[in-house]
């Protein structure tokens, strides 16, 4: 408990890092942002001089701004994310956390924080983001939800496997992501960004290979001595889905929450 309250409830809760472990699977089979999310948030912002990327893991966000923005600093507490991160000649990675970017004030037009908001000592975050941002720059929160296929029989296995099968093993933090970030309170004036979708043509192998990345499928494994449940799932839904290299249009529902400095 903290102050009265569960450790996961406390916006100033220090890093948790899940994802260390195997980071270069993370940077494999990690869906990519889709363009339309940063052209929306490129027009947003008063230049396009710097934004900064926090919690960038392997630079997914990064690399999508690098080519909207002259200069982007992505910033992360996790060394091992960070040897994987995806080079481009006007990104800066930089070992950090998320209350201390390195940035001078009022320098950055952007800040982003993508898929990793319900990690990150928000309050202090926040404080950063405020310090950092232009006069007008935008903050932008974002994460995507569980990937479906619109196949009655091959999305209820799906659903399955994240709410029961691995569902005991979620972070609390998760919540935040199954609520939309609803619960968030931004620290500025609120945007109201239009939907976005990720969109991946993925055979069931490399779909498995994504499940096999999730925060819970490796709490999974650690509860079971490394029995993964992952094999199961790919078996259950092998035939409808059209055979393991079969191609299938799996859809992530993107949900952001950005505001106005």
């Amino acid at each position: 408990m903290i102050a009265g309250r569960l450790w996961w409830d406390d916006p100033t809760v220090t890093f948790q890092d899940h994802f260390s472990r195997d980071s270069a699977a993370y940077a494999r089979h990690r869906p990519q942002y889709p363009d339309a999310l940063f052209e929306w948030l490129a027009a947003q912002v008063p230049s396009r001089r710097l934004a900064w990327d926090c919690a960038t893991g392997n630079g997914q966000a990064a690399i999508g701004l690098a080519p909207r923005f002259a200069r982007v600093v992505a910033t992360d507490a996790s060394a091992s994310q960070l040897r994987q991160a995806m080079a481009r000649p006007n990104v800066e990675y930089r070992q950090a956390g998320a209350d201390d970017s390195g940035l001078a004030g009022s320098s950055a037009d952007l800040v982003t924080c993508a898929q990793a908001a319900h990690w990150l000592a928000r309050e202090a975050f926040f404080a950063e983001a405020r310090r950092v941002l232009v006069p007008g720059g935008v903050l932008a929160l974002w994460g995507y939800h569980i990937p479906l296929l619109g196949q009655a029989d091959v999305d209820a296995h799906i659903l399955r496997f994240h709410d029961e099968v691995v569902g005991p093993y979620w972070p609390p933090q998760r919540q935040l992501v199954l609520d939309r970030f609803a619960s968030i309170a931004l620290p500025f004036a609120e945007l109201a960004p239009p939907p976005f979708q990720i969109r991946c043509d993925w055979t069931l192998v490399e779909f498995g290979h994504f499940l096999g990345t999730q925060s819970a499928t490796e709490r999974y494994r650690r509860a079971h001595e490394g029995s993964d449940p992952v094999p199961a799932l790919v078996e259950a839904v092998c035939q409808a889905w059209g055979g393991l290299d079969q191609i299938r249009a799996v859809i992530f529902p993107v949900f952001m929450r950005a505001g106005r400095a």
